[in-house]
């Protein structure tokens, strides 16, 4: 079966029959982004939020300086978008692109709605998957104030399969620390 159907009976209470599943499949549409492709750029408008059925992408965004600060790392049966733009229609701050080649399935504010009023495990997800970014989020913002070798620690403890999938510079970026301090605290 789909990935997708997976993915929405783990996260819910209420399992979605195969036959409910197809209809609320048509509300998706599947999207190949080829490596380096953008899924978003800066100043669009995030008008889909995409179900990542196979490859890896990155959200990120340039400074002041020029300089890429990772700000996401994506992978299979993860959500990539952002969340600003999608729900106050705004242009974005970011970029996603993907790092490998990708599938994803993208779906409109409109049908996540429309999915929500028709199926309860929809909305029971959709909820679900709004309290686990915001518990994230939280935890993202405690790490500021780790040191480089408790951020990677906790790092491996949540995403180690992150380290296969992107280079050291993605990892560092989306850390907050320097390439070199990465690999001084790799080699600890």
């Amino acid at each position: 079966m789909h990935p997708l159907f997976h993915y929405i009976n783990q996260y819910t209470s209420s399992i979605i029959p195969k036959e409910d599943f197809k209809v609320l499949l048509r509300h998706f549409i599947l999207k190949k982004i080829r490596k380096k492709q953008y899924l978003l750029q800066e100043g669009e408008i995030c008008k889909y939020f995409a179900f990542i059925v196979k490859g890896a992408l990155r959200q990120y965004y340039i400074d002041e300086k020029g300089m890429e600060r990772v700000i996401n790392l994506y992978v299979e049966n993860w959500w990539a978008g952002d969340h600003e733009s999608f729900v106050s229609l705004t242009p974005s701050a970011y970029n996603i692109d993907a790092w490998e080649d990708c599938e994803v399935l993208l779906i409109s504010r409109e049908s996540i709605l429309k999915l929500c009023d028709e199926y309860p495990a929809f909305n029971q997800l959709i909820f679900k998957l709004g309290e686990r970014h915001n518990i994230a989020t939280q935890k993202r913002i405690a790490s500021i104030n780790y040191t480089a070798e408790k951020r990677y620690k906790c790092f491996v403890e949540n995403f180690s399969f992150f380290a296969n999938r992107f280079p050291q510079h993605i990892i560092a970026s989306y850390l907050g620390i320097t390439k070199d301090t990465l690999s001084r605290v790799i080699k600890k």
